[in-house]
């Protein structure tokens, strides 16, 4: 019996800290997740009265560590869950509808009657959940109803995707409440990226999702994105003598969809001019063979950015490879390429819309002087706006995000962990 009175002694007495501490990593964090988990479950009590027993689900952000922009076209990424995360306090209902209320937002009810995507509109919260429920129904899985409070860590814009950790979530938790947690990470992952696309209208890849919901530091490989072959690395960041931090350029992410757009439509136009769906189908030969003609009828950005994304998918091989050898400078070579080719050739650092802010260029530029020999940097995410990624030696990560800190505000600089869970059921 999982009622709320007994969840809260077990988190009074000590006896949810040894999953704490796999899901968060440190020792240091276990206080302050104790206080988020009972004042959540009061949340949730004053929302929902009537729900006596409830169940507590996780689902971390990711931070992409290589391959930007490849899993659209099927390619090759490097992915970390991170301890960044969103967490639900969810009650099984009879109703036939979804009741929930993310922190600091309006209340969302959702008819598990009316799952079809033109009964929300593009880029809501709503579309997401149903997308969600849809998605698992059409796969076969149970879905009903439930009542949920959801808090995160996960910034909304920082580029840690806490959209695919929502989708994660909401997945999770129908898969604890009904289907036994049956739902595979990879099928949470796809229908999270159903959601997104059809429901929610961003034509994303799967990584975001993939890295939320499978956990740990992943290499995935996209070919056939119905059956992506995922290889976790074991790998101690901190004992390689470095932290990972992500830094919030507080962008505007405003006006930005088409940008974002953009990318995989560039990429897949160039394929399409080889009769194929996306670039994985084609060869870099091709590609340079036929320079002029996809100049000519896709346009310069379009070769460039076909150009990256070779680069790109054989980087993320070389980065999963020096890893696994614990070759640390070698891996920082090729994170540091890879920013150069996202900044030169992608063309994701800031958008071509609004050439006055360019937040995330003056991030790097800033790290570059600031780190010197003591890391490197790179466009972290979609780009255009929001974080930026780098690697600092344990050294001089406190110099580093004190800086970052007194040029884009206190808390922009984010040190992170990363965690070996996706989506889970905590209680």
């Amino acid at each position: 019996m999982n009622t709320i009175q007994d969840i809260i002694q077990r988190i009074n007495d000590g006896q949810l800290d040894e999953r704490l501490l796999e899901i968060y990593q440190t020792k240091e964090r276990i206080p302050r997740e104790r206080k988020r988990l009972i004042s959540s479950i009061a949340e949730f009590s004053s929302l929902f009265p009537d729900n006596g027993e409830i169940e507590i689900y996780s689902a971390p952000g990711r931070s992409e560590i290589g391959g930007n922009h490849t899993d659209h076209q099927h390619g090759e990424v490097l992915a970390a869950s991170i301890t960044d995360d969103a967490i639900a306090i969810a009650s099984k209902t009879d109703a036939s509808e979804i009741r929930l209320l993310s922190k600091g937002y309006p209340m969302l009810t959702i008819s598990l009657e009316d799952l079809q995507k033109d009964a929300y509109p593009d880029g809501t919260t709503e579309a997401l959940i149903a997308g969600v429920a849809a998605g698992m129904k059409d796969r076969g899985f149970v879905i009903g109803g439930f009542d949920a409070f959801v808090t995160s860590d996960v910034l909304s814009g920082s580029g840690l995707s806490s959209s695919a950790a929502f989708e994660t979530l909401i997945g999770c938790i129908l898969s604890g409440l009904y289907n036994d947690m049956k739902l595979s990470d990879v099928e949470n992952a796809m229908i999270g990226q159903y959601a997104e696309n059809v429901f929610f209208g961003k034509p994303c890849g799967l990584m975001d999702q993939m890295a939320c919901s499978v956990g740990s530091l992943c290499h995935i490989d996209f070919k056939d994105p119905t059956d992506p072959v995922i290889e976790r690395i074991t790998f101690d960041l901190d004992g390689a003598g470095y932290a990972l931090c992500i830094t919030d350029t507080k962008g505007s992410h405003a006006d930005l969809t088409d940008d974002y757009a953009a990318v995989p439509a560039e990429m897949k136009a160039v394929a399409a001019l080889f009769d194929k769906e996306v670039l994985i189908e084609v060869t870099e030969d091709e590609i340079l063979e036929n320079a002029a003609k996809i100049r000519s009828e896709c346009g310069d950005r379009a070769f460039l950015r076909a150009m990256h994304f070779y680069a790109e998918n054989k980087r993320v091989q070389k980065e999963a490879a020096a890893l696994k050898a614990k070759d640390m400078d070698g891996f920082l070579k090729l994170v540091k390429a890879s920013g150069d080719s996202s900044y030169k050739y992608l063309q994701n650092v800031y958008t071509s819309h609004d050439l006055t802010h360019q937040n995330v260029a003056v991030a790097l530029m800033l790290s570059e002087q600031i780190l010197r020999e003591n890391g490197v940097c790179r466009v972290h995410g979609g780009g255009f706006a929001g974080t930026i990624q780098a690697f600092v030696k344990q050294e001089a990560v406190d110099e580093y995000r004190s800086k970052m800190d007194a040029f884009f505000g206190e808390g922009s600089c984010n040190v992170l962990g990363i965690r070996k869970f996706g989506g889970i059921r905590i209680v």
